[in-house]
């Protein structure tokens, strides 16, 4: 049987690795087509590896990592990039932390330079940390607190999903926990995770490997190694019911719902099968979700789904959930939406995909992979596909063989798989209510 790659080019990008004296892992892809580099530093703590009673820590040291070093005065890291020609950021995953340059090739040594002064330690006084907490602090509250489904359905639904305190707390931050940070919670915090054994360096463009390599180990192999910190233990144990929760959010004009499935393990056959179920289910027009609940029934616009809150199916660890949500017209209940979305799934679950739909998903699954790395930023998406590959499974030339695990998954996988994990034992449904519409009537009746 044609599998829908046989056809097209396997997916193959040029991959050069190295581990430093002091643990840094080091990985390069060359491509000259133009004079561009990203470079990125990857660091293996984020939202659900951060300590308990520190909610939020993980964010808060992000912003931190921006306000100087002893060579480098706040903010001038950003304005060296600017100067430049270049653009940068850094954010905060479920599973790492990552800062980035994209910059002319010429810069390259500057920015290597840049981001090994970032990793030797940044300056950070109590007056910058009580800045950097309210920075925090505000943008918790314009991002989630202050705004309709800020929180919903990321932060609502792995708070009800899971059960392990690492999955289901709110890593965005917690006021309390961030007020509670201390100068000694942020040393001892730098020194646990921003170690060259527990980071990646990742160089994406217009240079040479040897080049990458030298200067890697010129400006990065004297920052003292220190021991890894210790792996959280994120497991969770399976789901044998059905939950379902309902919230107001105070400030949502229209009802929504959110329903979620444990995955399988990430990197398994079952993994990826899962991934093309995703995209026959809830990708594009053409998903049957799409086709059942939005142009047959009209009780949404649109269809959002994926694997992984904060990402995608390849930049995370497992336990993660495939979630499905809808916008609904407030005069359609969620009983109704569940039907008609059971009404798929169960088919799904009999019959599995036929040979239509399976293909459609095996293109649709490799022209996402094909998206990420293009990107919007020049080299962006392939660092932080070869950066997540290098440190969830420890090798970031597996990203190469993402088209033949996809090929491998058999239709008969595909209907296992839907049969096992889209079954009502195994999800949580979340309904919100409009708060904000029930207000209006409140005040209208009034």
């Amino acid at each position: 049987m044609t599998s829908g790659l046989d056809t097209a080019a396997s997916f193959q990008v040029p991959v050069a690795r190295m581990t430093l004296a002091n643990g840094l892992r080091v990985v390069v892809s060359a491509e000259h087509s133009a004079p561009v580099v990203c470079v990125a530093v990857y660091y293996g703590v984020g939202m659900r590896l951060e300590p308990r009673g520190r909610t939020g820590f993980a964010h808060l040291f992000e912003h931190l990592m921006f306000q100087g070093s002893p060579q480098m005065a706040k903010m001038e890291l950003v304005g060296l990039v600017q100067a430049n020609g270049g653009l940068l950021n850094g954010s905060t995953r479920t599973d790492f932390t990552n800062y980035f340059e994209v910059m002319p090739s010429h810069t390259l040594e500057l920015a290597l330079w840049m981001e090994a002064d970032r990793m030797r330690g940044p300056v950070i006084t109590q007056a910058e940390l009580d800045n950097q907490r309210d920075v925090v602090k505000n943008e918790i509250r314009v991002n989630v607190l202050n705004r309709p489904y800020g929180s919903f359905p990321w932060i609502d639904m792995q708070e009800r999903a899971y059960t392990n305190w690492h999955n289901a707390h709110n890593g965005y931050g917690d006021m309390v926990d961030l007020d509670a940070a201390s100068m000694a919670d942020v040393r001892a915090f730098f020194d646990a995770y921003y170690s060259p054994a527990n980071a990646a360096l990742v160089v994406v463009g217009d240079a040479e490997p040897a080049e990458v390599f030298e200067m890697a180990q010129r400006y990065f192999e004297g920052i003292p190694a220190a021991p890894t910190p210790p792996q959280a233990q994120i497991e969770e144990p399976p789901q044998e019911e059905e939950k379902r929760f309902t919230r107001v959010d105070p400030l949502a004009p229209t009802p929504a719902i959110a329903i979620a499935y444990h995955t399988p393990p990430a990197g398994t056959p079952e993994y990826y099968a899962l991934g093309l179920l995703h995209e026959a289910l809830a990708e594009g027009d053409d998903a049957l979700l799409h086709a059942e609940l939005v142009s047959k029934r009209g009780y949404a616009s649109e269809v959002d789904g994926g694997i992984n809150f904060l990402g995608h199916m390849h930049n995370a660890r497992t336990p993660l959930l495939w979630c499905v949500t809808l916008v609904h017209d407030a005069e359609v209940t969620a009983d109704a939406i569940l039907e008609a979305f059971d009404a798929v799934i169960e088919g799904v679950r009999e019959r599995g995909l036929d040979s239509g739909a399976l293909a459609r998903s095996r293109t649709k699954a490799r022209a996402s992979l094909f998206n990420t790395v293009a990107g919007y930023i020049p080299g962006f998406g392939l660092a932080d596909l070869l950066a997540s590959f290098e440190l969830i499974e420890g090798d970031a030339s597996r990203v190469n063989d993402l088209d033949a695990r996809f090929a491998a998954v058999t239709p008969e996988l595909v209907a296992q798989v839907a049969h096992d994990y889209l079954k009502r034992e195994n999800r949580v449904i979340l309904e919100l209510h409009a708060g904000a519409a029930v207000a209006a009537e409140s005040e209208a009746a009034s």
